[in-house]
């Protein structure tokens, strides 16, 4: 197997985010759902051509050509990240100087990025994901469908949140927007979010 498509282990015990999200939800979104997506890439990316590119390009070059492969690849991508998006005692207002600086210049402040993201999560339609991401050197807001992200639409995602129904079932049942306030306030590892803004900027 190559490890592009390689489950990588929680940087976290399976209980280590509750009261927010419970050892069941990350057992069976981790060890179960993005296995999927790693295994059958894997299979997928067999004789697509792609093979020798890295994981972000794959995810680019499949999108709109090979369905199979690109959703995924994509959301392998995205869990990769989800997983170091969250940490134990996350959340709270206290962001890294220059992403704090971003958000009050290109989001309006922290409660409007609150706000906006918690509503782009609640109004996806369906399966997918909300993103906070750094496109043509601005901060953006975003939601996308199923597997895509900001990557395949000119964007770099530095904060995404799933809301596929497994991300969140077990845990709020229908209650969407209950969940997405818990995750934002309680979960986010600034720290990630931070990493990956200096890294798209560069």
């Amino acid at each position: 197997m190559s490890t592009k498509f390689t489950l990588p282990p929680l940087p976290y015990a399976y209980d280590a985010l509750g009261p927010y999200m419970s050892a069941e939800t990350l057992e069976f979104h981790h060890d179960k759902h993005h296995q999927a997506y790693v295994t059958n890439g894997e299979k997928l990316l067999e004789g697509s051509g792609l093979e020798i590119l890295p994981l972000e390009d794959i995810v680019k070059e499949s999108y709109g050509k090979n369905a199979g492969l690109f959703n995924n690849a994509g959301q392998h991508y995205n869990h990769i990240h989800f997983w170091n998006w969250m940490k134990p005692n996350g959340g709270g207002k206290n962001l890294p100087a220059k992403l704090q600086a971003a958000v009050d210049s290109d989001l309006g402040g922290f409660d409007k990025l609150r706000a906006d993201f918690i509503a782009a999560g609640t109004t996806q339609f369906g399966s997918g994901w909300a993103w906070i991401s750094l496109k043509n050197g601005k901060l953006e807001i975003t939601k996308t469908p199923n597997g895509e992200s900001p990557l395949v639409h000119g964007g770099k995602p530095i904060l995404g949140v799933d809301v596929w129904e497994h991300s969140y079932y077990i845990d709020y049942r229908n209650a969407r927007p209950k969940y997405l306030e818990a995750w934002f306030d309680s979960l986010v590892n600034w720290e990630h979010v931070e990493l990956l803004f200096e890294e798209a900027k560069a």
